[in-house]
């Protein structure tokens, strides 16, 4: 399977650079590019939840975690050459945790988008060997 090089970027860094704004970037390039597809923006979602929760914004994180998995809900198991079944189920997990008082103000943590297709994890590996400059244009 082709990979957009924007997709790569986007698993680039929520997986190794764990920048998850850069993330929004790429993603929401190539969802505006792609015709606004859900899955996408789903994706795009799981990432700025992240970021809301990591800066200390717990009710966006909600908000977006919440529409991320609605979004990614109904598209198989494996897609795009990543594992969707397990990046639906530890951010169901994330927003149990969100949504529970007893945890209030657990610790961050970053998720791991599994990747199952060998060419997409090369595609990944080159950037992590040679980083991207996200101030760069192509």
């Amino acid at each position: 399977m082709a990979y957009d090089r924007l997709y790569v970027l986007f698993v680039y860094y929520f997986n190794i650079a764990r920048d998850y704004f850069e993330c929004h970037e790429v993603m929401e390039e190539l969802w505006l590019e792609e015709g606004r597809s859900p899955l996408y923006q789903g994706l795009l979602q799981v990432a700025v939840g992240l970021y809301h929760y990591r800066n200390g914004n717990a009710g966006g994180a909600v908000k977006l975690m919440s529409a991320a998995l609605e979004k990614l809900e109904g598209h198989p198991d494996e897609t795009l050459g990543i594992d969707l079944k397990r990046l639906r189920e530890d951010g169901r997990e994330y927003l149990v945790k969100l949504l529970d008082p007893g945890q209030k103000g657990f610790a961050f943590y970053d998720l791991d988008i599994r990747i199952l297709d060998g060419r997409l994890e090369e595609l990944v590996e080159e950037y992590r060997l040679h980083p991207p400059d996200p101030h760069e244009e192509d």
